[in-house]
């Protein structure tokens, strides 16, 4: 059976969890919710649970052979580094960096690991890439706004252009998108079930309308969470691109022309949401996923479903894909 390849799974540390408690604030803070589980909040909204499993590689391998898992792309989640000023920012993506090169080390066939970024610091961004390339990073992890500000902001072109160079594959993570007050995300913790969707699709979608794909055309996207709304959504992108000229002030192709160039994980919970992200992004650009250990992550129902997907795309999602997106 094709390997089981999970592009989409976090570890935190507990160096890192100091330093959000210590630096992070006062936009984001650590309290209990509902339950008297403590969560990361942005602005009073809570957005992110720190469970045991975060913080335990030994646990991550143990659960990885329950589930069935063959190799783990680890990221850090959302918030990352975008908070502490620049010398903060900077040293928390090389301790994440040099953390999860070491676990790396000691499974070099299970564990993968996408590398962290200061993105607010250009200079300090590719300086901190090519020594986490050096470490045997695969990839990239960028959160779909980072401090509020787009990820086609041209701040942001020089890190783009040294990751088209090297070719690599970005997973788009979402965040708390801004505005979270006045969306009132902190009721029901709408943040996770709605928030992030939405954040990933409005940085990807402006990603196609801006003309970014054509720009960096070597980059690897991958849109978490199956693309957010986007395989729901694509049709109204199409829609507003035929019918608004400001859809087509920087492109000449159709949205559902520029999904097929974009990756997206398997990161759904249910197979027919599974079925139209690979009828959206191509059977060749989806990847499993499972979200662990987050908790809602879904590392044995995830790939279930990739199971159930007809001969010749199952082997796809469950690894073919991913072994020919990364260079491991």
């Amino acid at each position: 059976m094709t390997p089981a390849i999970d592009v989409h799974t976090h570890m935190l540390s507990h160096e890192w969890m100091k330093r959000l408690e210590r630096y992070g604030r006062p936009r984001f803070t650590t309290k209990a919710v509902a339950g008297g589980i403590q969560a990361i909040h942005l602005d009073g909204a809570p957005f992110m649970t720190p469970t045991p499993e975060m913080f335990d590689w030994d646990a991550r391998i143990r659960n990885m052979n329950r589930a069935g898992i063959d190799v783990s792309v680890v990221s850090l989640t959302c918030p990352n580094v975008y908070w502490g000023g620049e010398q903060v920012s900077v040293q928390t993506a090389r301790i994440m960096n040099d953390d999860m090169a070491r676990a790396r080390k000691t499974w070099p066939d299970r564990i993968q690991f996408f590398c962290s970024l200061p993105w607010q610091y250009p200079k300090a961004a590719v300086a901190e890439l090519k020594r986490a390339l050096k470490l045997g990073a695969c990839g990239v992890m960028v959160i779909a706004t980072v401090d509020g500000r787009h990820l086609t902001d041209p701040l942001f072109a020089p890190i783009w252009k040294a990751i088209d160079e090297k070719r690599l594959p970005v997973l788009v993570h979402p965040g708390v998108p801004p505005g979270v007050k006045e969306m009132g995300l902190t009721e029901f913790q709408l943040s996770a079930s709605v928030g992030f969707t939405f954040d990933t699709s409005l940085a990807v979608a402006r990603m196609i309308y801006d003309g970014f794909l054509d720009r960096y055309a070597q980059i690897k996207i991958i849109a978490a969470h199956g693309g957010g709304a986007l395989p729901y959504l694509i049709g109204r992108l199409d829609q507003c691109f035929d019918h608004i000229p400001a859809c087509r002030a920087k492109v000449n192709e159709r949205p559902s022309l520029y999904a097929r160039r974009i990756w997206a994980d398997s990161v759904v919970f249910t197979d027919d949401a599974l079925a139209m992200a690979v009828r959206v992004f191509g059977s060749d650009r989806v990847m499993y996923g499972s979200d662990y250990p987050h908790n809602i992550g879904d590392p044995i129902g995830c790939l279930a479903r990739v199971d159930r997907l007809p001969d010749g795309i199952r082997e796809r999602v469950r690894g073919q894909n991913a072994l020919g997106a990364f260079s491991f």
